[in-house]
């Protein structure tokens, strides 16, 4: 079985057998996919106390739950994980059933193909982000406090590597050529700039990584693609599915 849900930001109540019975029913060679902001790597350092207590109870769920990486990650400690082969693709694995799917990733899992693609533009961000290096950073964070706005601080709640670099979409690129730019299901946490116009044209903005997946999905031949992020649930095309709260099942 393998079932795909939304952004989690480190709540993993909805993992729970009264939200999620069907698990009752799962092994560890059945999966769940979470597209991004999974937020379990998220303490600026080194694992808490409660990041323990949470990946722990995910590793002792029946399932083994993957996830790609939004854009509220820990990228300075995603990205220190080894780098592992699982399925035909790289992995970090956080715990040995806990596994992050890299950008530009195809895995065959269940006798279906996956692409994976996390990362996505951060929209909390209108006042802009502040460095805690800067002599006059306490009053600056004092100041939009204050006043109520939006903004993130470098390196302790966002990372420049949301968006992904010309390497991984290069990588992603060649993985999608060695596939006769064919897989089964398309994984990532936002989705095409195409598909953001209907998601909210007057809001949403492209960026490079919209605009990235743009040209996959217009390059790619594909079932169904599922995405994250915009913190909803519905069909907003005939192959292309917003998931937040609920769980779909694919397979």
């Amino acid at each position: 079985m393998i079932y795909v849900t939304g952004d989690c930001h480190q709540n993993f109540r909805k993992f729970n057998t009264k939200i999620f019975p069907e698990q009752k029913e799962m092994t560890k060679e059945d999966y769940v996919i979470i597209c991004g902001d999974f937020g379990g790597v998220w303490n600026k350092e080194v694992e808490n106390k409660e990041e323990k207590y949470l990946l722990d109870w995910l590793e002792e769920k029946p399932f083994t739950t993957l996830f790609v990486d939004g854009n509220h990650e820990n990228f300075d400690r995603l990205y220190s994980y080894p780098v592992e082969l699982w399925h035909g693709g790289k992995v970090h694995k956080i715990r040995p059933s806990v596994i992050h799917l890299m950008r530009g990733q195809i895995y065959e899992i269940d006798g279906k193909s996956f692409f994976t693609f996390g990362g996505a533009s951060s929209h909390d961000i209108e006042s802009g982000i502040l460095d805690p290096e800067d002599p006059d950073f306490k009053e600056k964070k004092k100041w939009l406090d204050r006043e109520w706005r939006s903004y993130r601080v470098n390196h302790i709640t966002w990372w420049a590597q949301e968006l992904p670099s010309e390497e991984e979409m290069q990588e992603g690129r060649a993985n999608l050529a060695a596939h006769d730019n064919q897989v089964d299901f398309i994984v990532t946490h936002c989705c095409a700039t195409s598909t953001q116009m209907l998601i909210d044209a007057q809001k949403l903005k492209p960026d490079i990584e919209t605009d990235y997946l743009e040209e996959i999905k217009r390059t790619i031949q594909f079932k169904k693609w599922l995405f994250g992020h915009y913190h909803d649930n519905r069909n907003v095309s005939k192959k292309e599915i917003l998931i937040y709260e609920q769980f779909v099942r694919i397979g």
